[in-house]
This record gives structure tokens, C-alpha cells and sequence, in this order.
């Protein structure tokens, strides 16, 4: 039995991504299709390297093509990705896919926490990742990443200035703590510290990243407005704790980024502290803060619900030691690689059936 290309595309055209819902060869993930005899060996390009469905569709296509071309084929199959965008290269951030934005209604729900080990999991997921430490009076970023007292280097461009990030667990970082001594206090007016996230922006050198992950301040400020007013940004992540004042805040930094002038789409929900496990015992669940908080907010706003973050111990020693919890092995771990996964599958669904977020025009 011959093997011509037709038929191997037909059969692949029966493989669905399973978030998108269309099939392998009209979206283009199929490349590099190459028939020898019986042996078909191409490429399936997913829409992030941090795709859970990975195995699922790979496994799809190899049933698709015996069912339709026999158990005697040779099949390699090689699973790459590339990291959708909707952005075009803007004078800000130009080579930069996708800018997600990291936001809660009130401090202290583990906001930057979620934040760096996003970030981290992204990176070990094979993405280019950027963070923003946009919370400019209580920066978090240089302890969560173990680099307090280091310093960005700085060239000059075309006679500016240009600030080269730090980069740490393969994840490129800028914060003002970089830039100021840790003992201090920054007392800055609000436009001035909008000033700030305006050259962590536009005065550092990013280059290729997949995504750039911006760790708001808590509220809702003059931060929130120049980082819309500035780029256009991809998604929302809203992070808040089962307990209602939480929640209460966390619905109006969700509604920020829903109100009409803004129109950033919301990713989705990520519930932190969930429930309290003991280490000595990893299978107990203690609801201390409430139960499915986030999980009812996404509910009540119809946005995607990307997971629940449990409260132990190792979370706090790893932020305080400047090694992610992701990075270990552990029910933590497992919760935050599971968010990744999560967010960017919501990018990718956010690109292929929306359209492109504009940079906000809001009179303040």
C-alpha cells in the first residue's frame, strides 16, 4: 500500500486540539511532513511547551493514522511547540508574545508567591519568561528569587540608556529593589512610581520571550492604569483566598479588567491557601480560610477557574530562602505546575478566539 501525503493529512485531520476543538491541519500544528516507504515522520507544533495534553495528542495521531493506514507504518512523531501571539511588534516590548498580568484585590494572598512560581514553571516548561515586580512600595521579587543585593547592568543604545535584567531560574526579572537599598523605603508619589514601571517597560532590554508575567501591587492604582495605557496585555490573572474579604477585593480588581474602556481579557481565578496541609501529612485537607471561594467568584464572572494552591509550610521557607516551591518536589510543586499549565492553555484559547487587546485610552 502506498502512502501519499493526502492521506496522511486526512487521517490527521480527524485529531482535534482538545481546547480549541479544531483539527491538527486546519490550525497548521502539522509541519514538516516527510513519507518514505512506510515510515511518516513529522512535526506537531502546540501552542505552548507547557501543554498538559501533550502525550493525549500524540497518542490521538497515532491512532488516527493505524486506523486509517494499517499497523504496519512507521511513525515519528515530534512534539514542539510555538508560543501563540496576538500582538504585532510595538515600539514597547517588541518581541515580547504574550503580556499577562498578575493582579488581587488586597495584599497579603500570596500574590507575588503565585507570581515567581508561575513564572519558574513556565520557564522549566521550556518557555521564555519575563517578571515585572510592579509593586513598586513592597517589591518581593529579588527575596523570592534569592538575588537581594545584586544589581542590573546598563548599557547605552542609541545614546539611552538600557537596563539588562536580572535572570534567575531561567526567568528574566526586573523590581525597583534591584535599584534601591533593601533597608529603605520608597516614598514616592503614585505618578512617580507609575514612572518606574513606564522604564521597567520600555528601558530594559526583554528581547524574546513567550511571556511577560507583571506582578501588580495590590488594589486597583495608578500602576494598573499606565500598564494598560502602555501595553497591550494579553490576559489577567486575578489571585485571591477562599475567605470573603478576600474575595471581596479580588471582585473588583476582576471587574477592573472587565469594565468596558479596559477590556483586558480575565484568564481566570487561582484560589491560594486553599486548605492547610500538614508535611507529616500530605492527604489532609484543612479548610481554615473557607472552601471554593475563587472557585464560585470564577463561577459568579464566568471565567476559567485555574486551580487551588495549598497552605504548608515549605511555601513560606521557600519564598523566604529565594527558592521556588516549584522547584521541589511535592504536592506545592505539583499545584503550581498544574497553574501553568493551566494559564497557558488560556492564553492560547484567548489567541485563537479573541481578538487582540488594545493599548487603553482612559482620561485620568
Amino acid at each position: 500500500m502506498s502512502i501519499s501525503r493526502e492521506k496522511v493529512l486526512q487521517a490527521l485531520s480527524t485529531v482535534e486540539d482538545p481546547d480549541l476543538h479544531r483539527d491538527l491541519v486546519s490550525l497548521g500544528m502539522i509541519q514538516d511532513l516527510k513519507i518514505e516507504g512506510n515510515k511518516i515522520s513529522f512535526k506537531v507544533v502546540l501552542t505552548t511547551p507547557a501543554c498538559p495534553l501533550k502525550e493525549l495528542i500524540k497518542a490521538n495521531c497515532e491512532g488516527a493514522l493505524t486506523k486509517a493506514l494499517g499497523e504496519d507504518i512507521d511513525m515519528d512523531i515530534f512534539m514542539t511547540s510555538n508560543v501563540t501571539t496576538t500582538r504585532n511588534e510595538g515600539p514597547l516590548l517588541p518581541k515580547v508574545k504574550n503580556i499577562i498580568a498578575v493582579a488581587s484585590g488586597k495584599g497579603g494572598v500570596g500574590k507575588s508567591t503565585c507570581a515567581s512560581n508561575l513564572a519558574v514553571s513556565l520557564a522549566k516548561s521550556g518557555a521564555k519568561v519575563g517578571l515585572i515586580d510592579a509593586d513598586i512600595f513592597g517589591p518581593s521579587v529579588p527575596t523570592m528569587f534569592n538575588v537581594e543585593g545584586e544589581q542590573p547592568a546598563v548599557k547605552q543604545e542609541n545614546g539611552k540608556n538600557i537596563i539588562i535584567p536580572i535572570e534567575q531560574y531561567g526567568v528574566k526579572l526586573m523590581s525597583i529593589g534591584f535599584l534601591t537599598p533593601a533597608e529603605s523605603a520608597v516614598v514616592w508619589r503614585g505618578p512617580m512610581a507609575s514612572s518606574a514601571l513606564k522604564q521597567f517597560i520600555g528601558d530594559v532590554e526583554w528581547g524574546e520571550l513567550d511571556y511577560m508575567l507583571i506582578d501588580l501591587p495590590p488594589g486597583t492604582s495608578d500602576i494598573h492604569l499606565t500598564m494598560v495605557q502602555s501595553v497591550p496585555v494579553t490576559g489577567a490573572v486575578i489571585v485571591t483566598t477562599p475567605q470573603k474579604v478576600a474575595l471581596a477585593d479580588a471582585t473588583k480588581a476582576l471587574t477592573m479588567f472587565k469594565q468596558p474602556q479596559i477590556n483586558v481579557p480575565v484568564l481566570g481565578v487561582v484560589e491560594n491557601m486553599a486548605y492547610f496541609t500538614p508535611e507529616e501529612l500530605p492527604d489532609n485537607k484543612y479548610y481554615i480560610f473557607g472552601r471554593e471561594g475563587g472557585k464560585k467568584l470564577a463561577g459568579k464572572y464566568d471565567v476559567p477557574f485555574l486551580g487551588e494552591i495549598p497552605l504548608v509550610q515549605g511555601i513560606r521557607e521557600s519564598g523566604d530562602s529565594g527558592y521556588p516551591a516549584v522547584m521541589k518536589d511535592g504536592v506545592t510543586a505539583e499545584a503550581f505546575g498544574e497553574l501553568a499549565e493551566n494559564v497557558a492553555r488560556q492564553v492560547a484559547i484567548r489567541n485563537a478566539k479573541m481578538s487582540k487587546t488594545e493599548v487603553v485610552q482612559v482620561k485620568t
